[in-house]
C-alpha cells in the first residue's frame, strides 16, 4: 500500500499503487494532477426557508446564505465552450433552492448536512464544501452558521 495526498475532508488516501507507480484516490482519479485544482464556485446563494429550534422560527421564514465550492477539471469546457462539459452551476443553484425552499429543520447543522447529500447524489462530484451562514442569528454577529466537507464516501453514495 502507499500513502498520499488528502481527501477533501483531511481524510488520508490510501490505495495500492497503480501500475503506473502514481496514486489512486477511491474515486480513481489521479491525486496531484493539475486538474484536481481546479474548483467551481458559487457564493452568497440566498435562500427563505423555515429553520430554527424556536416556536417563533418556526412560524416564519428566514434568509440563509450558502457558499459552495465543486471540484471540477474545467480544461475541456475550456477547450470547446460548451456548458455541457462542465458542472452548470446555474442547475445546482436551483436545485438547491428548490430543496431549501420546501425544507423545514431546526438545525444549519442539518441543513448543510441534507444539502451536501443531495448535491453528491444529483451531481455525481466526489466531494463538496459547503458554508451555511444563518444572519442574524445571534445579536451582534453579522452570522453564525457551519462550514462542512463532504465526500460521496460519507454518504455511502
Amino acid at each position: 500500500m502507499v500513502a498520499h495526498g488528502l481527501a477533501p475532508a483531511g481524510r488520508l488516501i490510501v490505495q495500492p499503487a497503480s501500475d503506473t507507480g502514481r496514486v489512486q484516490p477511491l474515486d480513481g482519479a489521479l491525486v496531484g494532477l493539475a486538474s484536481m485544482n481546479d474548483r467551481i464556485f458559487l457564493r452568497d446563494l440566498r435562500i427563505e426557508t423555515v429553520i430554527g429550534i424556536y416556536d417563533w422560527e418556526r412560524a416564519i421564514r428566514q434568509t440563509v446564505s450558502f457558499d459552495f465550492e465543486f471540484p471540477a477539471d474545467i480544461r475541456q469546457a475550456a477547450r470547446t465552450d460548451n456548458i455541457a462539459d462542465t458542472l452548470d452551476y446555474k442547475s445546482v443553484a436551483k436545485t438547491v433552492i428548490a430543496f431549501v425552499e420546501a425544507s423545514h429543520y431546526g438545525l444549519v447543522e442539518t441543513l448543510a448536512e441534507e444539502v451536501a447529500r443531495l448535491i453528491l447524489r444529483e451531481f455525481s462530484l466526489p466531494w463538496v464544501k459547503i458554508v451555511l451562514n444563518k444572519p442574524g442569528a445571534v445579536r451582534g454577529s453579522r452570522d453564525v452558521g457551519v462550514m462542512i466537507e463532504r465526500s460521496r464516501i460519507d454518504f455511502g453514495l
